[in-house]
C-alpha cells in the first residue's frame, strides 16, 4: 500500500543507511519539513518514523526548470501530429486544437504535475499561455493545480504570451491581470521574429515586469545574429533597470551559432548581470555551449519544455531522463561530467529559478529521492525506479506509486 502524507506523524522522520554522492553512508533526520541532521548513526528517537534506506543513493529532489503543464495531453488518447514546419504553424494549430477539443488545463496540468512528483520532482517552473482568445482560462486551471499540490510541490508559474504581445492587442493587459492573479514570473517570446520590433517588445516586457515587481523568463528561439542582437538589447535593459539576477533566457539558440569571440562577449555580460540560461538540449538545433558557460560563470540549467502535447510527442516527467539527454546532447561521458548534467536539473535549476533552501544539508528543505544506483552517473544512465520520494519532509511516493493527493 502507498504511504500517504497523512500516514506520517508530525513528530519527524528518520531515513537510515543511505549513500551520498561521495559514497559516505549516512542517516537523514527530518523535522518540521527540513533536514535536521545528516550523518552516520543518528539517534533513533522514539518519536521518529524510521525508514530503512537499505544503502540506496540519496539525491536531492529534482527541479524542472521549464515546462508547459497547461498544454499537455498526458494520459489522454494519442494526439496525431500533422502540424506544419513553422513556429507560427505550431502556435495556430495548438490554439485551434485546444479550443475545439475543450482541453482542460486544470485536469491536464494536475495529471502531469503528479507524474513529475512520482518521478522525484519537488520544485517546478511552468509557463502558461496567456492569450486573447482564451483569456486567463489556462492560468486558472494551473493555479488550481498549484493549490491542490501546494503542500508537496513548489510551482512557479510564468505568464507566457505564446503569440507575442505587439501583434495581439489586449495581451499586455491580460499579462498584467495574470501577474495580479498569482503568476510569479513574466514571460515573453522572440521580440524580433514574433513581435517584429525588438525594442518596443522588450521595453513593454521590462516595463510590465517593473510595474508588477516580477522577474522575467523569455523564450528566445531567434537564431544567429538576430538572436544575438535581441540578447544584447535585453542585457542593456537588465543593466539599466538593475534587474541583475532576475532574468532567465530560455533556449538561447543563437549562442550556439555565433563566432567564439562574439559568443564569449555575450557570455561575459550574462555572467556579470547574473542572467541564467535554460536549455532543453534539443538534438536538432544549436544550443548554448555548456562548458563555455561554466567557464564564464553563467548558470545553465535544464528543463523538458512541452511534454506530450501538440508541439511534440516527446518529453517525460522524469528529470533523470532529461539530465541524460542533456549529457548526450553535449557529448558528456565521464562520471564527473554526468554530475554536471545532473546539476542542471538540481542545484543549478534551483539557483536560477530562485527556489530557496535547496540541497542535502542541515537546514535545507527535506526534498529527497532514493534510488538503487551506485553513483549519480549510474542514476542518470539507468534511471531506476524511485524507491522513495520525500517533499517538504513528507513521503509522497514509494516504489513508483503516488501518495494520495
Amino acid at each position: 500500500m502507498p504511504t500517504t502524507a497523512s500516514d506520517l506523524p508530525t513528530t519527524g522522520l528518520l531515513i537510515t543507511d543511505v549513500r551520498l554522492a561521495n559514497g559516505a553512508r549516512v542517516d537523514v533526520s527530518i523535522a518540521a519539513g527540513r533536514i535536521a541532521a545528516l550523518g552516520p548513526d543518528l539517534p533513533r528517537e522514539p518519536n521518529l518514523t524510521v525508514e530503512d534506506g537499505a544503502g540506496a543513493l540519496l539525491l536531492p529532489g529534482f527541479v524542472e526548470g521549464h515546462t508547459h503543464l497547461d498544454k499537455t495531453s498526458w494520459g489522454l488518447p494519442w494526439y496525431r501530429n500533422e502540424v506544419g514546419p513553422k513556429l507560427t504553424d505550431r502556435i495556430e494549430n495548438e490554439r485551434r486544437w485546444r479550443a475545439q477539443s475543450g482541453h482542460d488545463a486544470g485536469q491536464q496540468s494536475l495529471a502531469l504535475a503528479r507524474a513529475f512528483m512520482q518521478a522525484g520532482t519537488t520544485r517546478l517552473r511552468t509557463h502558461v499561455d496567456i492569450d486573447t482568445a482564451a483569456g486567463l482560462r489556462h492560468l486558472e486551471g494551473v493555479l488550481a493545480t498549484r493549490e491542490t499540490l501546494g503542500d508537496v510541490l513548489d510551482m512557479q508559474i510564468v505568464a507566457f504570451p505564446q503569440s507575442g504581445v505587439l501583434g495581439r492587442p489586449g495581451t499586455e493587459a491580460l499579462l498584467g491581470d495574470a501577474l495580479k492573479a498569482g503568476a510569479d514570473v513574466l514571460g515573453a517570446l522572440d521580440p524580433a521574429l514574433i513581435d517584429g520590433d525588438p525594442v518596443a517588445s522588450l521595453d513593454l516586457t521590462f516595463d510590465l515586469a517593473q510595474r508588477h515587481a516580477k522577474p522575467i523568463d523569455i523564450h528566445l528561439h531567434e537564431p544567429g545574429e538576430i538572436g544575438a542582437f535581441t540578447l544584447g538589447l535585453l542585457l542593456d535593459r537588465v543593466a539599466a533597470l538593475g534587474m541583475q539576477g532576475q532574468v532567465v533566457v530560455s533556449h538561447a539558440f543563437c549562442l550556439g551559432a555565433l563566432p567564439e569571440r562574439e559568443r564569449d562577449a555575450l557570455l561575459e555580460r550574462l555572467a556579470a548581470l547574473r542572467v541564467a540560461l535554460l536549455t532543453t538540449a534539443p538534438p536538432s538545433t544549436t544550443v548554448p555551449p555548456l562548458k563555455a558557460c561554466l567557464e564564464k560563470g553563467v548558470t545553465l540549467f535544464g528543463g523538458n519544455d512541452g511534454v506530450r502535447d501538440t508541439w511534440t510527442p516527446y518529453g517525460s516527467p522524469d528529470m533523470l531522463e532529461r539530465a541524460m539527454l542533456i549529457a548526450m546532447r553535449y557529448g558528456l561521458r565521464r562520471d564527473d561530467d554526468l554530475a554536471i548534467a545532473f546539476d542542471c536539473v538540481s542545484t543549478a535549476a534551483a539557483q536560477a529559478c530562485g527556489f530557496a533552501d535547496y540541497g542535502l544539508h542541515a537546514g535545507a528543505r527535506a526534498d529527497l529521492v532514493l534510488v538503487d544506483a551506485d553513483t549519480v552517473a549510474h542514476a542518470l544512465v539507468a534511471r531506476p525506479p524511485r524507491k522513495l520520494v520525500v517533499s517538504h519532509g513528507r513521503i509522497v511516493a514509494r516504489s513508483g506509486t503516488h501518495a494520495s493527493h
